[in-house]
């Protein structure tokens, strides 16, 4: 009696190549969003700590909301895009975003006080930082990088 294995199309294409790629694109995305939200809530003035919190010389949160921004939302957003598109610079944009994720953690500490929010985003950090390097040591390689390094040879 004879068998047979029947690999399915889904299976073949989830091959290590790009390692953490679905969690990538999944968990950068919803940083991405989250670290947006709470720079819009930043700038318009909904929910913020008191004005009194505010570092010297500032006389609203719009700087703050630029801040987180630009160390939160976009980097997490570029990384997103580039796991979602297989760029080769993924696994070190997905690095870059966490570790200006962690530094704005760490910054906002003794503006706001502890909050466990912040322990939250900053155990994410650590864990998608350490994912980003195992995917860059692993070897990071998209599929049209392979047909391009084939077709050299």
């Amino acid at each position: 009696m004879e068998s047979v294995f029947v690999s399915s199309p889904r299976r073949a294409t989830a091959s290590p190549i790009c390692p953490h790629r679905r969690t990538f694109i999944i968990v950068e995305s919803l940083v991405a969003l989250s670290g947006l939200a709470g720079a819009v809530q930043l700038m318009a003035g909904v929910a913020t700590p008191a004005n009194s919190d505010l570092p010297l010389g500032l006389s609203s949160w719009v700087l703050p909301g630029f801040w987180l921004f630009g160390t939160v939302a976009l980097p997490a957003a570029i990384a997103g895009l580039l796991a979602y598109r297989r760029s080769p610079y993924a696994p070190l944009a997905v690095v870059l975003a966490s570790v200006t994720m962690a530094v704005e953690v760490l910054v906002q500490i003794p503006f706001i006080g502890l909050n466990p929010l912040q322990a939250v985003f900053g155990g994410l950090a650590a864990v998608l930082g350490a994912l980003g390097v195992h995917a860059w040591r692993t070897g990071w390689r998209p599929a049209r990088a392979n047909r391009r390094a084939a077709a050299r040879s």
